[in-house]
């Protein structure tokens, strides 16, 4: 009758609830790790202010958001279509964190598009050798 044990006397936890609070645990530190970064880039050193913490909650919502879907969508995608969507979003993420800085809109471009491509890279060698 082992196939009929019990949990831990007072673990009652629904099937499935591990598995969707781990789903959700990866992006919501990523966006709050994003929108600390991105409020820190904003502020420039200076002090902190109801609209810079406005700005890194926005910042941090929509960087969670846009990876929710990257994340939801890629799987679905051909490798090059994946490896693709993955290194735009990663290029957009990098490229926006680095012009808050106050660097000129030229290096922003060419830092995101260096990561970008290292992104692509990666991910287009992974998603070939695990297929």
């Amino acid at each position: 009758m082992a196939h009929t044990a019990h949990g831990a006397p007072g673990t009652h936890t629904l099937p499935g609830i591990r598995a969707l609070s781990g789903f959700w645990a990866g992006p919501a530190l990523l966006a709050v790790v994003y929108g600390l970064w991105a409020a820190a880039n904003h502020r420039g050193g200076g002090p902190i202010t109801g609209g810079n913490v406005l700005f890194g909650v926005v910042a941090g919502i929509a960087f969670g958001a846009l990876y929710v879907a990257v994340r939801g969508v890629a799987p679905a995608l051909p490798r090059e279509l994946r490896a693709t969507a993955w290194a735009a979003f990663a290029g957009v993420s990098f490229g926006f964190l680095y012009s808050l800085t106050d660097a000129s809109v030229l290096r922003s471009v060419g830092m995101a598009g260096a990561v970008a491509a290292s992104v692509f890279a990666v991910t287009f060698y992974r998603f070939y050798t695990r297929e």
